[in-house]
């Protein structure tokens, strides 16, 4: 069992405690069905307890409780999914219980602060944006990690930044565990330019910044994740290229498999991207800024005139690719593609290692890694990836897969300004 948390500090009824982390899920901006979900767990959860004349809540109790459903079990009536729905209910439960609040997982958090508390957020992304000149995409993630550490400021009762100590910043960073140390610096890094700010606006100490644990996180501590050439066929086949949608994430596919490009230039792609007389795609990297030139090939440019011509709905939308249901805009910021992966994974039937990464990041991985085993130079290689420093690119030196031979591009078409 993963139930990786300390026993509660609080001394409150179970009832209490589901009470208090429903309203939090509401703040955090969570969907009604998704609420119903969590409070249907808690119920049986609740009833479990008084069956034993329990009415505290402890990790021995959740871990009994997780046992008695079946969850770490292979009974086929407890399907995987829903084994690891009632972790994540439970983790979230005792986490709340432990700080007070939970930290949400998916990217695309909404979280609702209190009115007296926003226009200090709006403040400092006004100031990031205007004085610090951060990116749209940058900024995004540092306003959602800063209003969530807000959010634990006022689930502990605090609606003044004033009031910030040592011990509010020591307790957040205490609720984020669960993150990888290289996450966790770089939420760090955004807490000490909020903190910056507010010792700026002179709302708190200047003091306080340099107060703030460092974490060290090597850069390259992670083996990216390779797909092997017959899978990366059979990924491919397992579209059907004759359906609107099946031309589109053809296209996409190609994109991340072929040229190894990042899900952000690719669900950014424009028409004007395309330059069809050059046979080549040049934009400007989301992620980095800098310009980049890819090969139009055969194949990846007949992809993508199937999907313009014959897929691809009517609009004035510049992106190239769209979602395929009315009002037909194109992909949020923060889509990262994968279930258009996982979708055509599964139904060809590919198996990959359980704790591996299965997105078109992973497809960009597995371009480097043929390059590599091709015996290219690093630093073309760094080219071909959109990679500022070629030190970027000193990762995929950790991978030995003899079955990974060919290359995946004509590497003389590749220009990297």
């Amino acid at each position: 069992m993963m139930m990786e948390a300390r026993e509660t500090r609080r001394d409150r009824s179970l009832g209490i405690a589901i009470q208090g982390i429903r309203e939090h899920m509401v703040r955090l901006g969570y969907a009604q069905g998704y609420r119903k979900r969590f409070d249907r767990t808690w119920r049986k959860f609740s009833e479990f307890a008084a069956h034993r004349g329990v009415d505290t809540l402890s990790v021995d109790l959740t871990e009994a409780f997780l046992l008695h459903g079946g969850v770490g079990s292979s009974t086929p009536e407890v399907p995987e999914s829903e084994q690891q729905h009632r972790m994540r209910a439970m983790r979230c439960l005792l986490e709340f219980e432990q700080h007070g609040c939970f930290q949400r997982r998916r990217s695309g958090a909404n979280v609702r602060l209190p009115d007296a508390l926003m226009p200090v957020l709006e403040r400092f992304v006004h100031f990031c944006i205007e004085d610090l000149r951060v990116g749209p995409r940058t900024m995004r993630v540092r306003r959602r990690r800063v209003a969530t550490f807000l959010m634990f400021m006022a689930s502990r009762g605090t609606l003044d930044v004033r009031s910030i100590r040592v011990e509010t910043v020591s307790s957040f960073l205490s609720s984020l565990c669960h993150l990888m140390p290289r996450t966790l610096a770089t939420v760090i890094s955004d807490l000490r330019v909020f903190l910056r700010f507010l010792a700026m606006e002179g709302m708190a100490p200047a003091s306080l910044v340099e107060r703030i644990p460092r974490i060290r996180a090597c850069t390259d501590q992670r083996i990216p994740d390779v797909w092997r050439p017959e899978d990366v066929a059979a990924l491919l086949g397992a579209i059907d290229r004759g359906s609107p949608i099946g031309k589109r994430d053809y296209a996409i596919m190609l994109l991340a498999a072929r040229l190894g490009m990042r899900v952000s230039d690719i669900r950014d792609l424009r028409l004007e991207d395309l330059h069809w007389e050059e046979a080549r795609i040049e934009r400007v990297q989301a992620k980095t800024g800098v310009p980049i030139v890819l090969p139009l090939t055969d194949e990846i440019g007949e992809a993508l005139i199937a999907y313009l011509r014959d897929g691809r709905p009517t609009t004035t939308k510049r992106e190239v690719f769209l979602r395929h249901l009315a009002p037909f805009e194109p992909f949020g910021p923060d889509d990262n593609l994968h279930h258009i992966v996982t979708s055509y994974r599964r139904r060809a039937g590919i198996e990959l290692p359980r704790l591996s990464h299965k997105g078109l990041h992973s497809l960009r991985h597995t371009v480097a890694t043929r390059l590599l085993e091709a015996g290219v130079a690093l630093e073309t290689i760094s080219g071909v990836m959109g990679h500022i420093s070629p030190e970027s690119t000193r990762i995929y030196t950790k991978v030995d897969i003899a079955g990974l031979r060919s290359a995946a591009l004509e590497l003389g078409e590749v220009h990297h300004e």
